[in-house]
């Protein structure tokens, strides 16, 4: 079956690179490995020197890339939004296109950047074509809403289903008025976007908590806040019953100029928040990636990030 590999954690602390990283080294070792964007504000396309779309993109042998496009998730909510306007329309309520775009912009189905992720990832996990995908999330509130998102909207979308149903209880009750007994024999309704956007939702709810398939692996840098909002985020995840058992503390440094005080300093202190890293997440494996010679940018960089993280 495919692996899902997911790199989470806040802003700014390297996400997009060891993803990147990670597909680099997965691909490299003949695995068919593909390497999602989830962030809006893409950046792995850049992290890999490639120009990326909402499509797949070949990046190196075995190793393909793409950026979630938010315009998917708006496309999602617009067709719930038409499903349940035709609903009114059938019911006697008469709906023109400026009432559908005020009941799109009413926004009964919140998030639609993570409606856009979630779609990927459950797009994705049913796709079967790669051995390996893995996942550049955006910063941590992001990734947050994104893991309650199919809670939410089986809330949003059941009651959705509520109004649906009496309207179609009105609607059968008036055609047994005109017609009779044979209003009852009009066939039954093909599977529409709601219950359609349910079910997957619902499947990619059961791929995230699945410990035999996910990895979800949080990114942080050596600071103490670092530290306390990672808390924070591994708490939140497994409430959700998502699988966190990997840690990598990047940035760190390790080899200094002996005769650079503040270097030596700067160095101990990295020291003592790892310590403290391992103290807090005790049932974590924690790995650490060294602070490079410039950015994790381009190819030569990654595979020397990729040694480190040990994907």
């Amino acid at each position: 079956m495919t692996e899902y590999v997911f790199y989470g954690g806040k802003g700014g602390v390297g996400k997009t690179s060891c993803a990147a990283a990670t597909g680099l080294e997965l691909a490299g070792r003949g695995a068919r490995t593909l390497v999602v964007s989830t962030d809006p504000a893409h950046s792995l396309g850049d992290s890999l020197e490639t120009e990326l779309s909402g499509e797949p993109t070949r990046v190196a042998a075995n190793l393909w890339a793409v950026e979630a496009d938010p315009e998917a998730g708006q496309e999602t909510y617009r067709g719930i939004v038409s499903v349940l306007a035709a609903e009114f329309r059938e019911a006697g309520v008469r709906l023109d296109d400026e009432d559908v775009e005020r009941l799109f912009a009413a926004g009964f189905v919140p998030g639609s950047d993570e409606i856009a992720a979630l779609e990927f990832i459950g797009e994705y996990a049913e796709a079967d074509a790669w051995d390996y995908v893995v996942f550049d999330t955006a910063p941590t509130g992001h990734t947050l809403r994104l893991l309650t998102l199919p809670d939410v909207l089986r809330e949003s979308l059941s009651t959705v289903g509520k109004v649906r149903g009496q309207l179609r209880r009105l609607v059968a009750s008036a055609r047994s008025v005109v017609f009779g007994p044979a209003a009852l024999l009009r066939p039954g309704r093909e599977p529409d976007e709601v219950d359609a956007l349910r079910e997957r939702m619902e499947r990619v709810a059961a791929l995230l908590r699945d410990p035999e398939r996910t990895d979800f692996r949080v990114v942080l840098l050596p600071e103490t806040l670092a530290i306390e909002e990672t808390r924070r985020l591994v708490e939140r995840l497994r409430e959700f019953d998502v699988p966190v058992d990997t840690l990598l503390v990047n940035r760190v440094l390790e080899d200094v100029d002996e005769n650079c005080d503040r270097c030596a300093a700067r160095k101990a202190r990295h020291e003592r928040r790892l310590e403290r890293v391992r103290e807090t997440f005790p049932d974590c494996s924690v790995r650490v990636v060294p602070e490079l010679d410039g950015e994790a940018y381009g190819r030569d960089a990654l595979s020397r990030l990729a040694e480190r993280i040990d994907a």
